[in-house]
């Protein structure tokens, strides 16, 4: 069966937010220890620095995740779903409670709904009982 456009729009978006994960994380890593003294706080060097490695493995993680989409991976599909239900989660959060990211709320809630209804089509459906 052919892959539905949908699916791999999703897949291509994941992919791409994996990928900047792994960018943003290499980028901390290399600038932990100076933007520790920038704050004025040396001692968090090493906090931030594992934050940075965990971002990349989370960016690896989600690049995976991606290509598993592509593939008709169901169980890539269940985390997917997660992470938009989360992102859904956190959008609305950002528009009840942080008036100040309104305009960030709205788009993460829009993007995650976009996605949701996406993986769910019925030839997304047919896609992944395949």
């Amino acid at each position: 069966m052919k892959r539905p456009g949908g699916v791999t729009l999703v897949a291509v978006i994941v992919w791409i937010s994996g990928a900047l994960q792994v960018i943003g994380g290499v980028i901390g890593l290399i600038t932990a220890s100076t933007t520790a003294e920038a704050n004025g706080a040396p001692d968090s060097a090493g906090t931030l620095t594992a934050t940075a490695v965990v971002s990349i493995v989370l960016g690896i993680i989600t690049v995976v995740v991606g290509a598993a989409l592509l593939r008709g991976s169901q169980i890539a599909r269940v985390l997917t779903t997660i992470v938009l239900a989360l992102n859904l989660l956190g959008g609305i959060y950002f528009i009840v409670a942080v008036p100040s990211s309104l305009l960030q709320g709205i788009l993460n809630s829009v993007l995650a709904v976009i996605g949701l209804v996406l993986l769910y089509t019925r030839s997304a459906n047919a896609f992944f009982r395949r």
